[in-house]
């Protein structure tokens, strides 16, 4: 396993175990790494993720930021938002546990953003979490 997947596969359990993303996203939490077809509004997907060694001291590090995607209608405007907000709530500091060979060493949320779809009917929010990944 890499340790963007170790990452992605940590962040994505807290945020689908979170209380204030269960009440945003729904029990269970329409959080996905991949969105499955008709999924149903408000729900958040990955995006991009981009990754740079940080080495330092000895100590073997990568940087690593990974872009979330919320999805909703137009209409739902607040419950994005909120849902953005339990996002960030639930990543920004969080003590994430990785698996071996790996851990969490910073995990931050750095970005977030919120706007209409191209298709003028979805609303789209953005949210950047970044992590130091240490390879034990």
């Amino acid at each position: 396993m890499s340790p963007e997947t170790a990452f992605q596969t940590a962040a994505l359990d807290r945020l689908k175990g979170d209380p204030a993303v269960k009440a945003a996203l729904g029990d269970p939490a329409r959080v996905y790494a991949i969105a499955p077809n008709g999924a149903r509004f408000p729900f958040l997907s990955t995006g991009r993720g981009e990754t740079e060694p940080a080495d330092g001291s000895g100590t073997e590090l990568v940087d690593h930021r990974l872009t979330l995607h919320l999805w909703g209608r137009r209409d739902d405007r607040d419950a994005v938002k909120d849902a953005a907000a339990a996002v960030r709530a639930a990543l920004h500091q969080a003590d994430l546990t990785l698996p071996a060979p790996y851990a969490c060493i910073l995990c931050r949320v750095v970005y977030t953003d919120l706007f209409t779809g191209a298709d003028g009917r979805t609303l789209h929010a953005v949210v950047r979490a970044r992590a130091l990944v240490e390879m034990l």
